[in-house]
């Protein structure tokens, strides 16, 4: 313990040298400290970008210059596509270049290389696809043109890498150098993709297979159905409702269940409003030009994604000159990791997506050869043994740990199911046609007809595709693989070794499903169902998303006698929560007029005054859907009781469409459906007990900060602000209530949201606007890092062109 000196130090004794050296110590570390800090702070510094003057750049034909506009976006002006690729490739990796390997290395299960452990239970799942092997058989499918246009993009990337004064901040931290990028790393950014817009593990499918296999085709008819009636397609009709069961499917209990009920109803006393898993999403729209104020088509587009720091896209303008001797000017949002111009407009047409969610994987049943169970598996052609791959999964700071994955001529095994079954997984993502560098074809189309030829052809995840074209016209098709099935439709695991199901090769592009020019002048796609009859047929019975949002905005499209590009902005903000109103009223039927209970009576206060929107401030909206979840909770964990104990990972919500069942039960209260203890009635009101009991504790009886932009504030978070909190100030966005929800145009949660938003008429650009969230940089220290994201918060239009130059750099040819 320190205690203070009695009396005088006389010079030149112990205690006074003492104190010297202490002293000394003391000034020392604090000298290190600081040259420590400075020397981290200087490296910092000389991560960030080159924004003026020139840089030599190997490879080039001619100077290539990057002007940027006071928010940071880029216009890339070159002598020729390859040029303009590799001065793209340059920018990419000053800006971003760690966001380009962890998307790399999440594709390819090579996480834990870089971050250690924590990351093996992603690369598990993740190698098993294998995908930098497969990444280098679709480079080996790649025709030459391309080929140079990536070869260009990857030399761009090592070079704007190599140029900075210091390696990116992030392997500072993380004590790890850069590796170089290769052609692969941009064909695995695109798997990285598939793997948020795909099913990569078939869940949905396997989920609906349980049903069928535990509850009976009457309950999976039901349970699992081919539509929604909400559903807004294009083209078609939304399904009728399937009939409702005769009977509750038999009880599933053994003794051990039985003896653990006691212990499932105490954690089910106290219910939360289940936590719905997002659903990669998105929409648009086109307008025809006889339908708008100014004569021309117009697109918008507000692509859902998890928003994060750094942001998914990057802002580009493209300008090299056409082979007709003009110019092309390509301008939208990029993906950091490719070359290409992902949404956007050529001043000819103007183009984007929504995610399909049509069927693109399929769980295969593997039937064991009876002679080697273990060790091969029947296939139309006789037994085939398994392919043996021993993957060695590299861990920073630990040991390396093998991984053994088995091939079938289908796909990789990925699981058994709740019978003990090996299951393959056929998935379009495995095969070459998967990815190509075909989205560049739109940077030259004319008009509609190429476009979507070209769309057609694209090797991506497939989207739904929408263009409209200088001359006012519109149309809508599939971007990516379809494959073509035969025996069945996909929506059930089954056994192929009989030969007589499965996949013959992929559609060509004359046989796409296509609408262009519809009657209405108008198109839309927001998840759900796109189209009926033949053509959904193609696109496969997926699992597509409920349709309220679609049709909230083909009905704020109807309502528009000539469209602006500010009505557009309009509807992607729009919050009103038409789909909850039905359930509002069945919430305050069950409170009735005058509760006596003070809870209840609050309860009916906040709901009769809730406004009618997902709103920051409103009380009534979060406990309307909070009421819905719940009794969903309720109604189907009883019904698929079966499916649970045979598979704890079973989650019937996460199949999307189970809001007709669950709205017919409710509206028709079917006695044989029925809660055998509680009947409708009293399940129903039960509901609402779980309500009060989750939001209202320790006696209170205020719900007033119970607001839906309490429950619904954003968290756009850097990878590393949880390693670091003290750096979350610098490191993550403003934790900022939002408005908006899922089942509405304004799709926004907590973590995923609109990830930009654009509206554009080809040729009227200067017209337009795009805005997204976050910001251009991934350095902290950039004034790009974060200035995008208040205007997207707010939905602030800002212009969809870049704006003047305030910086400029001259990419120089080398040698």
């Amino acid at each position: 313990m320190y205690a203070e000196p009695s009396g005088p130090i006389e010079p030149g004794t112990p205690a006074r040298r003492g104190w010297r050296l202490a002293g000394s110590a003391l000034a020392a570390l604090v000298l290190l400290a600081a040259a420590a800090a400075l020397w981290a702070w200087s490296q910092l510094s000389a991560s960030l970008p080159q924004l003026d003057g020139s840089v030599p750049l190997a490879g080039l034909s001619a100077a290539v210059t990057v002007e940027r506009d006071a928010l940071g976006v880029v216009t890339v002006s070159g002598g020729g596509r390859q040029d303009v690729a590799r001065g793209l490739g340059f920018v990419h990796a000053q800006d971003r270049f760690f966001q380009l390997d962890l998307a790399r290395r999440q594709a390819a299960g090579e996480l834990a290389e870089l971050v250690g452990p924590a990351a093996l239970p992603a690369d598990r799942q993740a190698r098993l696809h294998r995908f930098r092997d497969r990444a280098r058989r679709a480079l080996a499918a790649m025709n030459g043109g391309d080929r140079g246009i990536l070869e260009a993009y990857v030399e761009g990337v090592n070079a704007g890498l190599a140029a900075l004064r210091a390696k990116p901040w992030e392997y500072l931290l993380l004590a790890a150098e850069p590796e170089p990028w290769r052609l692969e790393d941009t064909v695995l950014v695109v798997h990285s993709m598939y793997f948020q817009l795909n099913d990569e593990l078939a869940r949905r499918e396997s989920a609906r297979g349980l049903i069928h296999d535990l509850l009976g085709g009457e309950m999976f008819a039901f349970l699992a159905p081919l539509g929604d009636p909400w559903d807004s397609p294009i083209f078609g009709e939304p399904y009728p409702p399937p009939p409702l069961p005769a009977a509750a499917p038999a009880s599933h209990s053994s003794p051990d269940e039985a003896a653990d009920e006691a212990a499932d109803e105490a954690a089910v006393a106290l219910r939360r409003p289940p936590a719905q898993p997002p659903i990669a999403g998105s929409n648009n729209w086109a307008v025809a030009g006889t339908r708008t104020t100014h004569g021309g088509a117009i697109f918008a587009n507000d692509m859902h994604l998890p928003i994060r720091v750094p942001h998914v896209w990057y802002r580009a303008s493209l300008v090299y000159p056409a082979p007709d001797g003009g110019t092309v000017r390509i301008t939208g949002v990029t993906l950091p990791g490719t070359p290409a111009v992902v949404v956007g407009s050529n001043g000819s047409v103007a183009w984007g997506f929504t995610n399909t969610w049509g069927d693109w994987e399929d769980l295969v049943e593997l039937e064991p050869d009876p002679a080697d169970p273990d060790g091969a598996y029947l296939t139309p052609d006789g037994p085939r043994r398994f392919e043996r791959h021993q993957e060695t999964l590299r861990v920073k700071g630990g040991d390396d740990e093998p991984l053994e994955v088995l091939e079938t001529i289908w796909g990789p095994v990925v699981d058994t199911d709740h019978r003990g079954r090996r299951r393959a997984l056929r998935w379009i993502a495995h095969d070459p046609r998967a990815v190509n560098l075909d989205l560049m074809r739109l940077e030259t189309a004319a008009g509609v007809e190429q476009a979507v030829a070209a769309a057609n052809q694209v090797g991506a995840p497939p989207q739904n595709f929408v263009v409209a074209d200088r001359d006012g016209r519109i149309a809508w098709t599939v971007m990516g693989p379809i494959p073509r099935r035969f025996g069945h439709d996909g929506r059930r695991p089954s056994s192929w070794a009989a030969g007589d199901r499965g996949w013959d090769g992929y559609l060509e592009p004359a046989d796409y499903p296509r609408v262009v020019d519809p009657p209405s002048g108008r198109l839309w796609t927001a998840n759900g169902r796109a189209v009926s009859g033949e053509m959904e047929r193609l696109i496969g019975l997926g699992s597509y998303v409920q349709g309220a949002r679609g049709g909230q905005i083909r009905d704020r499209l109807a309502a528009l006698e000539r469209a602006s590009e500010a009505d557009m902005l309009a509807i992607q903000l729009d919050d009103e929560a038409l789909f909850l109103a039905r359930w509002r009223e069945l919430l305050l039927s069950v409170l009735g007029d005058a509760p006596s209970d003070p809870r209840r009576a609050e309860l009916r206060r906040q709901v009769e005054g809730w406004g009618g929107h997902a709103s920051v401030d409103s009380v009534g909206y979060r406990m309307v859907r909070a009421f819905r979840s719940l009794l969903a909770q309720r109604v189907f964990e009883r019904l698929t009781a079966a499916c649970k104990a045979a598979d704890p990972g079973f989650d019937y919500l996460a199949l999307q469409l189970w809001e007709g069942p669950l709205w017919r039960l409710v509206e028709e209260r079917p006695a044989a459906l029925a809660d055998p203890e509680l009947g409708w009635e009293a399940e129903i009101d039960a509901a609402v007990d779980d309500l009060l009991g989750y939001f209202l504790t320790g006696g209170s009886t205020s719900l007033a900060g119970r607001t839906w932009g309490d429950r619904n504030t954003a968290r756009v978070e850097h990878p590393f602000s949880r390693l670091l909190p003290f750096a979350r100030q610098m490191l993550d966005m403003p934790a900022t209530p939002l408005p908006g929800d899922s089942h509405m145009p304004r799709y926004q949660s907590p973590t995923e949201g609109a990830s930009q938003r654009m509206a554009v008429s080809p040729g009227r650009e200067a017209e337009g606007y795009l805005h997204m969230p976050v910001g251009q940089s991934g350095h902290p220290l950039s004034p790009h890092y974060g200035d995008m994201h208040r205007a997207w918060e707010t939905g602030e239009p800002t212009p969809f062109l870049p704006g003047p130059a305030v910086h400029t750099l001259v990419l120089e040819p080398a040698g």
